[in-house]
């Protein structure tokens, strides 16, 4: 699949920022999740990122990166950000918070701006990969790039 996606608001982000990305295209299947996307890349699932969001108990969005074969602990989560509770958002209200379509949401360039939270092991895994803004659509780049970018912050909340 030879096909360019040549800008999402993440991409236009990235450009500006001087971060250059491999694009890596697959087919998307609705709830394929990163299995499907590993599978069909040849990629290992644990360097592919999910891009989750979520909510506090004051209904404040915020996104946590997670690696694609892990779930997140909502109640680690919480401990981690100190929040008495978090719990996924609706579909809707993260595709209003990001711009993006639910299977595509990346977290470079979204509508709002939000806190951002990363499990702590993906910072060392040298070039991860993401959504690029888009379904079907994977960008390839270097971990350091969710701190620097997004001042992501490392937390433990990652399900075994």
């Amino acid at each position: 699949m030879a096909r360019h996606v040549s800008a999402t608001p993440a991409t236009q982000l990235l450009r500006k920022a001087g971060v250059a990305v491999a694009e890596h295209h697959y087919e998307y299947i609705d709830h394929g999740g990163t299995a499907e996307a590993a599978a069909q890349l040849g990629i290992d699932e644990h360097r592919i990122i999910k891009t989750l969001l979520m909510q506090d108990e004051r209904k404040r969005e915020l996104v946590i990166l997670m690696h694609g074969d892990r779930s997140v602990s909502t109640r680690q989560l919480g401990r981690a950000i100190g929040s008495k509770s978090v719990e996924p958002c609706s579909p809707e209200q993260a595709q209003r918070a990001t711009g993006y379509r639910v299977g595509g949401i990346s977290p470079f360039g979204t509508r709002k701006r939000m806190p951002v939270y990363v499990e702590r092991g993906i910072l060392s895994i040298p070039t991860i990969l993401i959504n690029g803004g888009q379904r079907g659509y994977l960008i390839d780049l270097p971990s350091q790039t969710l701190v620097d970018l997004l001042g992501a912050v490392p937390v433990d909340c990652a399900l075994e």
